[in-house]
């Protein structure tokens, strides 16, 4: 931390960088391209007041508020502070003056998170190292880095603060008993971010079921789901879309996945697509995009293997496979192009696709080629980040991996335009990048935000430290940024 806190000393002031187009000049837009366009820009004009599911309204988490803070500490434009009992790596989700916030909730000492993604495999290695039996090693693993349903009884918990004071306004508690699944202890039992549509917030907790409550606490309605065994007891975590109506939960499980589609107003469920996936390994935590493009609206999913496209009434309208079989990365859009990542480290195939509108079928470009009429542009290897879904600003693609390597892509094209360490000591990334103001930031589970130009060249302009584990997405309102960690919600905002 000395060498992040010397850094930050040594900046005197941000300077706000405006972008090049890097392919050199403007890009022409199709008349489908400034229709999405229009629709970006009242999705980010309702960002200004709402911040409805994870990731924000076109989970694309990007704001040009010039009044967003740019520096901050635990006490440097600090709002207010909250506590959030309990452990939950869900975002903020955010409607007018109410913030909502899950976690889950224990009596007992709950196993926490280390940093990075290697401590498991590194200690997998020492065991085996040992000479012990196979039975021993995993039986050692398990204890270590797992909770199982016996060893701990827990409270689901739904939190409501007041956007303006932090101030708790109401808490309900959704199941208390014994988990019915395990998790790792670098997941939570509460690492699905709810949805809003400013009526009601729809709460979901993928072993137990879908759940409504108005801005009052008042539960409107509880749909129980059944559970499903995920990859080695890593648990859950992928989070609900909502399109009008409609409800879109996707579980990709050991046993049989499925995207389901639910009434918002009854809880009732509408449809239910089995999944039809290759990989030898079937989990995923990936969060479902409602893709508003320029010819039909579409439900898009990355799962093992491959990113597969719904209608709204559950038909299958085409699929790309080249894809990794480690799928945690989220579908986004810009300018009528979706973009689709996924990747683990050691995996073949860690790649990003920009796809046009309008595919059917199987799109996927036949090796060696990495483009067809539908795929603009795949590159095998760009997508690998594990963990942190990419981010578009100004036109420019940016890749956080989750060992803090840092990437800036040509939207467009896929061209790399430049690839850097984030800092020499910053190695463990889960929450999302963000980006305003011509600044790119990205937050470390050690809970310091790096603040990157927005340029096309590296450059690290500061950093702003917590000092606390944080692993969610930060929420962007109007000009506060929410933050939480691992006990705590952060109001952001710069002093008046």
């Amino acid at each position: 931390m000395r060498y992040f806190r010397e850094l930050f000393r040594s900046v005197v002031a941000f300077g706000v960088v405006a972008l090049m187009v890097p392919s050199g000049g403007k890009p022409l837009l199709s008349a489908g391209q400034r229709r999405q366009t229009a629709s970006n820009r009242a999705s980010s004009d309702k960002a200004a007041a709402n911040w409805p599911r994870f990731r924000g309204p076109a989970s694309n988490p990007v704001s040009d508020n010039p009044k967003l803070p740019v520096r901050w500490s635990k006490t440097e434009n600090v709002e207010w502070v909250a506590d959030v009992p309990g452990v939950g790596w869900s975002s903020p989700v955010v409607w007018g003056k109410r913030i909502f916030v899950t976690a889950a909730t224990s009596q007992q000492p709950m196993k926490q998170p280390s940093l990075g993604t290697d401590y498991s495999n590194e200690y997998l290695a020492e065991l085996r190292a040992q000479g012990l039996s196979a039975e021993e090693v995993n039986k050692r693993l398990y204890a270590r880095d797992r909770e199982m349903p016996h060893e701990i009884v827990i409270s689901l918990m739904l939190y409501c603060y007041d956007l303006e004071s932090g101030k708790r306004l109401w808490e309900r508690q959704i199941f208390h008993g014994n988990p019915r699944g395990a998790r790792h202890s670098k997941n939570s039992y509460a690492s699905e971010t709810p949805v809003t549509d400013g009526e009601r917030v729809y709460v979901y907790f993928t072993d137990y079921g879908l759940y409504a409550y108005d801005f009052a606490g008042k539960q409107v309605w509880a749909t129980p789901l059944e559970r499903h065994e995920t990859h080695r007891d890593w648990g859950t975590g992928a989070s609900p879309a909502l399109h009008g109506d409609r409800l879109f939960v996707l579980n990709d499980n050991e046993q049989q996945g499925f995207l389901a589609a639910f009434n918002t107003r009854t809880g009732k469920e509408l449809w239910r697509k089995p999944r039809s996936l290759d990989a030898s390994r079937k989990t995923g935590w990936s969060t479902p995009f409602v893709w508003e493009n320029s010819l039909r609206t579409e439900v898009v999913t990355v799962g093992p293997g491959a990113a597969i496209s719904y209608g709204l009434d559950g038909t299958e309208l085409w699929r790309m496979k080249r894809m990794a079989v480690g799928t945690i990365q989220s579908p986004f859009a810009w300018n009528d192009l979706l973009y689709v990542t996924s990747g683990t480290p050691g995996e073949d195939n860690r790649p990003i696709a920009a796809i046009r509108a309008g595919g059917s079928g199987d799109i996927t470009p036949p090796e060696p080629e990495n483009k067809n009429e539908h795929v603009v542009w795949y590159d095998r290897l760009a997508g690998g980040t594990y963990l942190p879904t990419p981010l578009i600003y100004k036109n420019a693609l940016y890749v956080l991996s989750e060992k803090g390597i840092f990437t800036r892509h040509n939207a467009e094209t896929g061209e790399r335009i430049f690839r850097s360490r984030v800092a020499p000591e910053a190695a463990a990334f889960t929450a999302s990048p963000w980006a305003y103001n011509g600044k790119v930031f990205v937050l470390s589970e050690e809970g310091d935000t790096f603040v990157i130009n927005a340029a096309e060249q590296y450059q690290l302009l500061g950093v702003n430290s917590l000092g606390e584990f944080a692993m969610a997405t930060p929420a962007i309102v109007g000009d506060r940024l929410l933050i939480r960690t691992q006990s705590c919600l952060y109001s952001i905002r710069n002093r008046r």
